[in-house]
């Protein structure tokens, strides 16, 4: 055997062993154990809300105290308060660890779910190996938040859209009551799927039941009180919208600066014209969402099949709340996880672009924060220029998805029956997403 004929073997043994579970899974538990490290001993303070805010609040709640939510206004829906609770369960000393095992476990729940039991197909190979490297590009921020448990429930519940539409609608509703952003999920499954009522019903339901049980407990109007809170924010740094102030310190201006904001525990712009920005935040970000949602509709409508139109609508709306949004914090980066996973099990090649786009995004926010945030708070030209270049992926991700599921609900050019049969194929293999 020459040479090359060696290497040629020794390349197809290591690509044949990275398609196998047990590749995947030791993938995930170094990529995890990396993270579980750098929140631990990175600088920057990288689990600095963990352990400083919500250990604070879970301890004055453990007390009898203070609870977040029921006795007092709170910046997160209530279940947001569960994760934080149940960190407590090893004591004080171990909140960190224990909320990092959380994560950890729930993400290994929702792997399991993506490479499935049956065979391992081609698309679930490259969406759980993108996704590690998407944790392993965005770093510490990937755990060090409260978004991190929402992010299993996200995509477990987008690859059960299709066969268990319930189950989704419940995964998803939680996630939503633990942070906002998976309403938007909710959204597209009830925009692409058949059995639309099902999902509204399963959504409404919990919804009430969850508000239910908040108001018995005593929270009275605070149960919804996160809205307020969130409206009553400035136009934080790291928001797309901020980029326009940050360039104009960095011209030198002198009547724009970047304040703390002690009550919110947050750095924000202070100058001209940007407390109008934040306030326009709302109304831009619901016109973003009707406009995705009317071409959703329309798309379905005209006969749009689930396993394409679902993918690029959960994008679109996802990367809407992210654009529209005056707060634009970094943990937002891990809500592109789970509508590009899903587009990679059903649409690999399709969805190629837009996973580059997103890992690209990963890899900007993890240059960002933790380890050099100070740079951006004094809007360093080049830091803000990388601020700059993450808002304009985002725009990219935005009119891409638009672009696709404007094309979906558009007449369609004749393709051969083999090529309808490739693609029935490719969605039928992938676990359990067949919209019946």
């Amino acid at each position: 055997m020459t040479d090359g004929d060696e290497r040629e073997a020794s390349a197809h043994r290591i690509r044949r062993f990275l398609g196998t579970r047990a590749a995947l899974w030791t993938g995930f538990a170094l990529v995890h154990a990396a993270l579980i490290w750098l929140n631990l001993a990175a600088p920057g303070y990288p689990l600095g809300d963990v352990t400083a805010v919500y250990r604070l609040w879970a301890e004055n709640a453990a007390h009898g105290w203070l609870r977040m939510g029921i006795d007092a206004p709170w910046v997160y829906p209530i279940l947001a308060f569960a994760p934080m609770a149940a960190s407590l369960a090893f004591g004080s000393a171990w909140y960190a660890q224990t909320w990092l095992a959380i994560v950890t476990v729930l993400n290994a729940i929702a792997f399991s779910v993506l490479i499935g039991r049956a065979s391992l197909s081609r698309p679930r190979r490259i969406a759980a190996w993108w996704w590690l490297g998407f944790l392993a590009l965005l770093g510490p921020i990937a755990f060090g938040r409260i978004d991190a448990i929402t992010v299993p429930f996200a995509i477990t519940g987008l690859l059960w859209a299709a066969g268990r539409p319930r189950v989704a609608a419940t995964l998803l509703t939680i996630g939503a009551w633990i942070k906002v952003w998976p309403a938007a999920l909710v959204a597209a499954l009830v925009i692409a799927a058949r059995r639309r009522l099902e999902v509204l019903t399963v959504a409404v339901s919990l919804s009430v039941g969850i508000l239910g049980v908040s108001l018995l407990a005593g929270a009275g109007t605070n149960a919804m009180g996160f809205i307020a809170e969130q409206a009553g924010r400035g136009l934080q740094v790291e928001a797309p919208l901020a980029v326009a102030w940050l360039w104009q310190i960095v011209a030198g201006s002198k009547s724009v600066r970047i304040v703390y904001d002690r009550q919110i525990l947050t750095f924000q712009i202070d100058g001209p014209g940007a407390d109008v920005a934040a306030a326009l935040t709302t109304p831009l970000m619901a016109l973003g969402v009707l406009v995705v949602v009317l071409v959703g509709v329309r798309a379905a409508r005209r006969g749009a099949v689930f396993g394409r139109l679902l993918p690029p609508l959960a994008l679109s709306l996802v990367v809407v709340l992210m654009l529209a949004n005056k707060v634009g914090s970094p943990q937002f980066a891990t809500w592109l996880a789970a509508p590009v996973i899903l587009g990679l099990v059903l649409r690999p090649g399709r969805f190629a672009v837009p996973a580059f786009v997103a890992a690209s995004i990963a890899l900007f926010t993890h240059i960002i924060y933790p380890y050099w945030y100070g740079w951006l708070l004094i809007a360093d030209p080049a830091f803000v220029l990388l601020l700059t270049g993450k808002s304009l992926l985002l725009v990219v991700l935005l009119v891409w998805g638009i672009r696709s599921i404007w094309r979906l609900g558009s007449p369609r050019s004749p393709r051969s029956p083999r090529s309808s049969v490739r693609e029935a194929d490719a969605v039928g293999s992938t676990m359990d997403l067949d919209d019946h």
